[in-house]
């Protein structure tokens, strides 16, 4: 690993706490963001000379605050700076900083951003948006690629949700125990999102992406110990870990993606799995159903089963069934329908998928799979059609790739058909 993808990967780690902290001194998203940049630019240049520091986010937060008050002075061209108070809450600053990073109680700083982005004047989806960007530093791009909308759609979308912030005089404090519960939905769809970015790689990229999977795992467990009655958080961080405990199975030694059904189950983490198996199971001893506790109990079935003959797929439709009542999508009538093409066959899973033409148009995974279902049933011609259109949507090199095995196999077997025609 070089230097330079070393220092990107331990920015993207420590940004999160760093963004925190800084939004604490300088009650302000905007302020906050140029001063971790500033921060990021003088990582840039001092890292590579002078070595790691021990901590690269107590680092970036030293830095990033210093550079802020130098902006403070210069935007009041020299005039005398505020009353500390006015810019910095000190209770739990300098000294404090480092041993409180890895602290797993509210006063987190992570979880003030993530409560702060969650306010509830900013409507859901502007919420989670605006989170995405500013806690997790990830792109425009891949912020809209998780949300199936457009770059500029977006983009408008997080302005807007930045502008509201600071038109409402937010506090940017953390809230008390009532508000707390009433933004938790909202947290851990946050949370959840921020795991499928990471998880939504390539193997080339896993390295780089794995620390978004691990940081939501530990956000996860840190809103499991503020909420520890609740059902949907034990859901969601048994999702998580259940999901993650696949991940050194997911691609090859070439890097291509290897489908669930395939892969070599020895190298799941057991220990990720009785974690998130135990969870699920004291979630549902509560009785209040809820969709990451659905979503949990299906990636339970698979984690289960010794062998993939062994998955349970009805029970897989139902949970999908309930998942569709309680959250209904297109994307979760189409997890639906893999569960169906193994029950009932791929004539009626197609049957399911084919009304969701439209409103899943740019979604490579809709195609991926009408491919799939339409090559079981002998129409090739079709089937190359659907996965040409996958290619073009894929969003990794590994998609494509696997699109590409199955138009290889489709041309092989369009080649001994005829050979035998010929014959």
């Amino acid at each position: 690993m070089t230097d330079l993808t070393w220092i990107s990967t331990a920015i993207s780690t420590a940004r999160p706490q760093a963004m925190g902290a800084l939004l604490r001194y300088f009650r302000d998203l905007d302020a906050a963001e140029e001063a971790f940049q500033d921060a990021c630019l003088r990582a840039l240049k001092n890292w590579p000379t002078n070595g790691p520091p021990r901590d690269p986010a107590a680092w970036l937060i030293f830095v990033g605050r210093n550079s802020g008050i130098d902006a403070v002075r210069k935007r009041a061209k020299q005039a005398p700076l505020p009353e500390e108070h006015q810019i910095s809450d000190l209770e739990d600053a300098e000294t404090d900083i480092a041993e409180r990073l890895d602290g797993a109680h509210y006063r987190d700083d992570i979880l003030r951003l993530l409560f702060i982005c969650c306010h509830p004047d900013l409507p859901a989806t502007q919420q989670i948006a605006v989170a995405l960007r500013i806690v997790s530093g990830l792109s425009v791009k891949q912020i809209a690629r998780a949300f199936l909308v457009g770059e500029s759609a977006m983009e408008q979308r997080i302005t807007r949700a930045k502008a509201r912030i600071a038109d409402a005089g937010v506090p940017f404090e953390t809230p008390g125990a009532v508000e707390r519960s009433e933004r938790l939905a909202a947290v851990a769809a946050m949370v959840y999102l921020i795991f499928n970015e990471g998880y939504s790689t390539n193997s080339g990229e896993a390295p780089a992406r794995a620390p978004l999977c691990e940081e939501a795992i530990r956000l996860a467990r840190l809103l499991l110990r503020l909420f520890q009655t609740e059902p949907e958080i034990m859901g969601l961080t048994a999702l998580l870990l259940l999901q993650h405990a696949r991940a050194p199975a997911r691609f090859d030694e070439n890097g291509e993606i290897v489908l669930l059904e395939d892969q070599d189950r020895s190298l799941w983490s057991r220990k990720m799995i009785d974690e998130g198996l135990a969870l699920v199971d004291k979630a549902l001893r509560h009785q209040k159903p809820g969709p990451y506790q659905v979503q949990a109990a299906i990636a339970a079935l698979h984690a289960r089963a010794t062998k993939p003959e062994d998955t349970d797929w009805n029970e897989i439709e139902l949970l999908y069934s309930l998942l569709e009542q309680m959250q209904p999508s297109p994307v979760v009538t189409l997890n639906r329908a893999v569960a169906v093409a193994k029950v009932r066959g791929p004539e009626a899973a197609l049957a399911m998928i084919e009304p969701l033409d439209q409103r899943l148009s740019g979604y490579f995974h809709f195609f991926g799979l009408k491919g799939g279902l339409l090559m079981q049933l002998g129409r090739g011609e079709e089937a190359r059609i659907a996965f040409d259109r996958a290619i073009a949507l894929a969003n990794t090199a590994a998609e494509a790739a696997h699109i590409r095995m199955h138009i290889d196999r489709l041309m092989k077997e369009g080649a001994v058909r005829g050979a035998k025609t010929a014959r």
